[in-house]
């Protein structure tokens, strides 16, 4: 019988008040809304049972926010090449915004001036799958949207640019694998977010007198 194939499950951070607006957020150290990290205590749940050899987390505060919040603070490890794209000069701004001075922008062709090239996202993606692939065993990641669009694309062996395929919500899970075997890499799950609640109101005592 087949022994079960590894497979690496990646969790997007929680809400934060420019994923709210739109604003492009690479190194800002912006952090989880309170309706953020209550979807990020969701992600405890929904991971409940799953044995993980290793779990690696981006430096930021929200991703590690996410990782203490779903119960992994403990056995977080950092891994640089884990941060969200550097978008330089279009740091927190919106892609709205930027088209109105360049019409045809696109983030996965153009890369951001001042910030990084798609190439440069796509080589950290694969020295992150290179890590991966030599790991036994399920492993855990707490990453950021772009970022993980664009590991997506090229744990398939896609260029970084196909990423745009891959829309990925805050909160989301979704779990790269293998079908037959090691030599045939698959998503298992794209994009769940079942366990988000989409409107959060703040406990009662929280919100002080109206």
């Amino acid at each position: 019988m087949q022994a079960s194939l590894p497979e690496v499950y990646l969790a997007r951070h929680g809400e934060t008040a420019w994923t709210l607006t739109g604003q492009h957020t690479g190194r800002t150290d912006i952090p989880l809304t309170a309706h953020g990290e209550h979807n990020a205590m969701s992600l405890r749940q929904r991971l409940n049972g799953v044995t993980f050899a290793k779990v690696f987390v981006s430096p930021l505060g929200r991703a590690r926010r996410t990782c203490e919040l779903a119960g992994f603070g403990d056995t977080g490890k950092i891994v640089a090449d884990l941060q969200e794209w550097d978008y330089g000069d279009y740091e927190g701004r919106r892609t709205a915004d930027i088209r109105r001075e360049r019409p045809d922008w696109d983030l996965f062709r153009d890369g951001c001036p001042g910030g990084e090239s798609v190439a440069a996202v796509g080589a950290r993606a694969d020295r992150v799958i290179a890590r991966l692939r030599a790991i036994d065993g399920n492993v855990l990641l707490f990453s950021h949207g772009h970022f993980l669009r664009v590991l997506a694309a090229r744990w398939l062996g896609l260029p970084a640019d196909k990423a745009r395929l891959f829309v990925l919500s805050t909160a989301a899970l979704s779990i790269l694998g293998y079908e037959h075997n090691l030599s045939e890499p698959a998503i298992r799950l794209w994009n769940d977010d079942r366990h988000v609640v989409e409107e959060y109101r703040e406990p009662v005592e929280k919100r002080g007198n109206l």
